[in-house]
């Protein structure tokens, strides 16, 4: 396994594994983001559903704790089955597939920040399950709010 930040490879300090994980998975989801747009341009984006003050709770607070609480949930029995960084690139190919069903180039920009996610989930467990939710949690809505913001823009009115 590569070798990975202290930040990501040591539960010690939760803000500065938030900060890095976050700034590990926001940049390059971007860039997945921007290259998906450019090789498939009439790909439609996921639709949330929700419009205005809404968007913002469901992709900060409401995703991200139901998404943590079912990565933890695999993340718990791929670790019975298999080594740890098996375990983080199994998690992360299942999140690009599931998110693919709501759009299909998503999953390809999913993967990315999911990877970070499990990668931060193995790491903090080894303080406890709710120590990797929360640090996962944090990291996972950082991740959100940006797209939240951009999407309550776009409201209508």
């Amino acid at each position: 396994m590569p070798r990975l930040p202290a930040a990501l490879a040591e539960p010690r300090h939760p803000l500065r594994a938030i900060a890095v994980g976050w700034l590990l998975a926001c940049p390059v989801s971007l860039a997945l983001a921007a290259l998906a747009n450019h090789v498939f341009p009439a790909a439609p984006p996921p639709d949330f559903g929700v419009i205005g003050p809404g968007t913002v709770a469901l992709l900060v607070l409401f995703s991200p704790l139901v998404e943590t609480l079912i990565m933890a949930a695999v993340l718990e029995v791929l670790l019975r089955i298999v080594r740890p960084a098996y375990a983080i690139v199994l998690s992360a190919i299942g999140w690009g597939i599931a998110h693919s069903y709501a759009a299909p180039s998503w999953g390809l920009v999913i993967w990315w920040p999911f990877l970070i996610f499990s990668t931060l989930y193995v790491t903090w467990r080894q303080r406890s399950a709710w120590a990797a939710i929360g640090v996962v949690f944090c990291v996972h809505a950082l991740q959100n709010l940006g797209p939240a913001l951009y999407l309550l823009n776009q409201a209508p009115g």
